[in-house]
């Protein structure tokens, strides 16, 4: 790139050979006055130092550096000035100047921003001197710098105030800690550079050309973290306790972030202050913290921000029982809760994925926090649901994932579907994802089950279970059974034969509903399915039988007691709806079973018409002839152990 007139005010579009060309020109500088600064300190000729420093330092006037190379240029001109200003402390000690004196010749310097620098050395001397109020010079400090307005070297100026005076604070417990009132002025000082130098950092996004914005905005996070020492700098103030924080400290801060309406500044600085003050304070002061995000710009990433404050406080909530009646008493879940629903609200045009990840990070706060309210578990996916109502199936396949994570983390902390199927929001979270997802989340349903090896012993239960993995039972609407593979569809189903032996319960009655709810579902599953799900049934079925045995019965109405005949329909019907899929083999092998069943428990009439079916299959419907000899061997066999 061709190189730009030097006149710009910010940096120039020079290729980087010129510009370490120019970093070179400027360190040379440095060095020379450098040099002889040194030796008019070795011979303490006072004036030749003040002159070849501030010559020294007009190389920092250089508009034509980045900020990553005007950085090495300002840190060789840092050392060099540690040195003066342990010459300046000397000579005071010595008595051959007055720190007064010499605070007001430095003023004398003829460019401002050498003379600035110059100021601030000695005002470091000044302090430690103790002649004057830590505060009174200070204040005089802090304001003296408004007088370089130019970004970069404005912010570096600031930063360099900000260092030497960062031991010198009128802090609580401070060798220059003065009356009562001096702890609001240590603060007031490191608050008033703090907002000074955000101002300058985010001018500096407004400077040079449009086509450069992109750069301007790298360059701008090279410099992020000279702003955020301040913030540091305010959390390390002894003085600064959780009233002040709360009264002063929080609010100056939130209300510059907020009037910046940069969106760099504002994550940078919302994250910042996260991670430097306690979480105690976070906690206690969570309501004004969390108004401000609603109020920050639009392209703010406020869910990872938001995130790791709901992080920090899940982990403090872990550190003891004692801090967790502090959420209770503070609200946390309700103020995040709320403050997630306004910034949505102030979003409109929020991505879907956006909000469903500000909801799993609350989701995850709240089984951190508050592993016992299911209410308020409930309550985070209701929010979902009403943010995804009235749109159609997800097609976003991040905003799937995060729906996948949202569903994912009840069956991770509660280890037991059962507390899932509580949730009666849970099913319509479900109801959002694509015809392959909710497969997947079924299975996943499905091996938590396993896994946790969960009894599941209602029929109402059952019949909320199975609309959570309805994907699996039958088939969605605009599903392509094409599209699926043929091994993929056989684990699937084979998963699902494995839970229907999952259910259980001791109680006939109970257990005669569990296996009524099952047939009701798996015989919508189409015929691909039943030689899957329909054995597994069966056997589930004839193991109540064998627990019954003895209890025969007239089977009549709906309500019937559980009785080996009333089992016995409910078998006929469904190996009936096996037989015309066709799968004759299966259903001849299923109705011997039951015959073999009913010769058991005496039932000499059910076991005769169970034979019956499964002769009229082999003569109608099985026509191998392989498949004939194995039929009528199993016919054989059977009828062997009859009595």
């Amino acid at each position: 790139m061709a190189a730009a007139s030097a006149a710009v005010r910010m940096l120039p579009d020079g290729g980087a050979d010129d510009e370490e060309r120019w970093l070179a020109e400027g360190i040379a500088g440095v060095q020379q006055n450098a040099f002889y600064m040194h030796r008019a300190l070795d011979s303490n000729n006072l004036k030749d130092a003040l002159k070849y420093s501030a010559q020294m330092l007009s190389e920092l006037r250089t508009s034509r550096l980045s900020p990553h190379k005007y950085y090495e240029l300002y840190m060789r001109a840092f050392d060099e000035m540690r040195k003066l200003e342990m010459f300046f402390r000397e000579e005071t000690r010595r008595g051959s100047c007055s720190v007064v004196d010499l605070y007001e010749l430095v003023q004398h310097a003829g460019n401002v921003l050498p003379r600035l620098y110059l100021l601030c050395t000695v005002g470091s001397v000044y302090i430690k001197s103790k002649e004057a109020p830590a505060k009174d010079v200070l204040k005089d400090l802090v304001e003296m710098c408004r007088g370089i307005q130019h970004p970069l070297r404005g912010l570096f100026l600031r930063s360099y105030l900000s260092q030497i005076s960062r031991d010198k604070l009128p802090d609580i417990g401070s060798e220059y800690e003065g009356d009562a009132e001096s702890i609001n002025d240590a603060v007031e000082f490191v608050l008033q550079n703090f907002i000074e130098m955000n101002k300058l950092w985010v001018r500096m996004q407004h400077q040079g050309p449009v086509r450069e914005k992109e750069k301007r905005g790298k360059e701008r996070n090279e410099l992020r973290d000279l702003v955020g020492k301040n913030l540091h700098v305010l959390s390390q103030i002894e003085g600064v306790d959780l009233d002040m924080y709360k009264e002063t400290v929080l609010p100056r801060i939130l209300e510059q972030v907020v009037n910046c309406k940069d969106d760099l500044a504002q994550f940078y600085l919302m994250d910042c202050i996260i991670q430097v003050f306690p979480d105690e304070y976070h906690l206690q002061t969570l309501e004004t913290l969390l108004s401000a995000f609603p109020q920050l710009q639009p392209s703010v990433d406020i869910k990872t921000v938001l995130s790791q404050l709901m992080d920090r406080l899940s982990n403090y909530a872990a550190s003891s029982p004692e801090v967790l009646s502090e959420f209770l008493q503070v609200e946390a879940f309700a103020k995040f809760s709320n403050a997630i629903g306004k910034v949505i609200e102030a979003q409109p045009d929020m991505p879907v994925v956006g909000a469903v990840t500000l909801y799993v990070s609350l989701l995850t706060f709240t089984l951190r926090v508050h592993p016992d309210r299911l209410d308020y578990v409930d309550q985070v996916l209701g929010a979902c649901v009403k943010k995804l109502s009235g749109k159609a199936k997800l097609e976003d396949s991040r905003a799937t994932k995060q729906i996948v994570a949202l569903l994912s983390a009840p069956l991770e902390k509660y280890s037991n579907i059962v507390t899932a199927l509580e949730l009666s929001n849970y099913p319509r979270v479900m109801d959002y994802l694509d015809n392959a997802t909710t497969k997947v989340m079924a299975v996943v349903i499905i091996q938590s089950i396993m896994k946790n090896t969960t009894c599941i012993s209602t029929s109402d239960k059952i019949e909320a279970l199975f609309d959570l993995i309805k994907g699996l039972i039958k088939d969605m609407d605009g599903a392509q059974d094409d599209e699926l593979d043929e091994e993929d569809f056989k684990e699937e189903q084979n998963s699902v034969a494995r839970l229907i032996h999952m259910l259980y319960n001791d109680d006939h009655e109970e257990m005669l509903k569990i296996l009524c709810t099952v047939q009701k579902h798996i015989l919508l599953g189409g015929p691909k399915r039943l030689t899957f799900t329909v054995p597994s049934l069966v056997f589930s079925a004839l193991k109540l039988v064998r627990r019954l045995q003895g209890q025969d019965g007239d089977v009549t109405g709906e309500d019937v007691p559980a009785t080996p005949k009333k089992i016995f329909q409910i078998l006929h019907q469904t190996i009936e709806a096996l037989s015309c899929v066709p799968s004759p083999e299966l259903a001849l092998r299923l109705y011997l079973q039951c015959a073999e069943a009913a010769n058991d428990c005496d039932l000499e009439p059910v076991a005769y018409e169970f034979f019956t079916q499964a002769f009229i299959l082999y003569e109608e419907e099985i026509a191998d002839s392989k498949a004939q000899i194995t039929a009528i061997h199993l016919i054989i066999g059977t009828l062997q152990r009859m009595n």
